[in-house]
């Protein structure tokens, strides 16, 4: 089952600082893996929740402490980079777009722990079109839909 693209915008748009945990990870999730079957946008949500683990176990880490500073880091995931067009689109979301709500329900399972990791610890992830620096001489740990995922890239 894939997702249709097109989002239905009606609402104003919103600021990020002031959504919950889970409705900055369910636009996360739709910025970057829409597209994606159900195992796709799941494994992007453990990308979130992995980096999350991270941080905690450290004590905190640059990218981020919690779902919403890991999300909203800036450069870590370009939907909400200030020149991406999906940040637009993610601020103005409709909650009719069937897309969004799979993406609202991922997001609270995630958020509640009832997420499966397909990614085996994945830190890190790319759409398989792309060749960023920073995967150059690792491998993958797991291929899931359109997306690489990697761990130990720090």
């Amino acid at each position: 089952m894939s997702i249709d693209l097109k989002s239905r915008p009606s609402q104003s748009p919103v600021d990020p600082e002031s959504l919950s945990e889970t409705e900055i990870l369910a636009r996360t999730l739709y910025g970057e893996a829409r597209g994606e079957e159900l195992a796709g946008i799941e494994a992007v949500a453990s990308v979130i929740l992995n980096r999350v683990a991270f941080a905690q176990k450290r004590g905190r880490y640059w990218w981020g402490s919690d779902v919403k500073g890991v999300c909203l880091k800036p450069a870590q995931f370009s939907c909400w980079n200030a020149g991406d067009p999906n940040r637009k689109k993610l601020l103005a979301l409709s909650p009719r777009d069937p897309a969004y709500r799979l993406c609202k329900r991922i997001a609270h399972r995630a958020v509640a722990g009832d997420l499966c990791d397909q990614t085996d610890g994945a830190t890190h992830y790319h759409t398989v079109a792309v060749d960023p620096y920073w995967a150059r001489g690792h491998v993958p740990v797991a291929e899931i839909g359109n997306h690489l995922f990697y761990r130990g890239i720090l």
